[in-house]
């Protein structure tokens, strides 16, 4: 995205710097580099540059305390997620047509032995193990973080927010507010349940 690397220029005089959210609120690595008026410049470009971008959102919430209370053994949180966010993305396809292309999804690394069963959990789904029992044709791509993909940056910033949301609704959540608008509301016009799925 253009805007992005323009903002990094801006900012650091250069474009590989990636937005990691954890980086951003600890200010480590090249975000400890800012003062505080730099880091207020910064936050509120991208903050508008998020409220700017085109994009339809589908977050799954997985609270692992609720999940841990009340089943003696619970699925894996990251499959359950997996399963939740693809049937959402799918349905948002086929409102649009497009639900028999091919469509790669963006799935952030983790190690080694976690990017493999994500990958089987992520077939399995594909396969039909899913609520309509379909075939969904969409390929994973395990990308590292360090590869610089603005879109796994983004989806990274919006993921605390979103988790923030489900787990502290009371606390002020700026950047929640910036992505409100933009979740899937599926054929009902109602985002809970469509774009923002929280188990259990």
């Amino acid at each position: 995205m253009p805007r992005i690397k323009r903002l990094k220029f801006d900012t650091f005089g250069h474009d590989c710097v990636v937005l990691h959210e954890i980086d951003i609120r600890r200010r480590r690595g090249a975000f400890s580099q800012l003062g505080k008026d730099a880091r207020e410049t910064f936050l509120e470009a991208l903050t508008q540059i998020i409220a700017d971008v085109p994009m339809t959102v589908v977050a799954v919430v997985i609270d692992k305390r609720r999940l841990a209370q009340r089943y003696a053994t619970p699925y894996n949180p990251y499959h359950i997620g997996i399963q939740y966010g693809l049937e959402r993305v799918r349905h948002f396809l086929q409102l649009q047509g497009q639900h028999e292309a091919l469509t790669h999804i963006v799935c952030e690394a983790r190690g080694a032995k976690e990017d493999a069963d994500l990958e089987l959990a992520f077939r399995r789904v594909c396969d039909g193990e899913n609520r309509t029992r379909a075939a969904y044709p969409f390929n994973i791509v395990i990308c590292d973080k360090k590869t610089n993909s603005e879109g796994l940056q983004l989806a990274d910033l919006m993921a605390r927010p979103v988790g923030l949301h489900i787990l502290r609704p009371g606390q002020s959540n700026r950047a929640f507010e910036t992505l409100a608008a933009k979740f899937f509301e599926g054929t009902t016009g109602i985002v809970n349940g469509n774009g923002l799925k929280v188990f259990p």
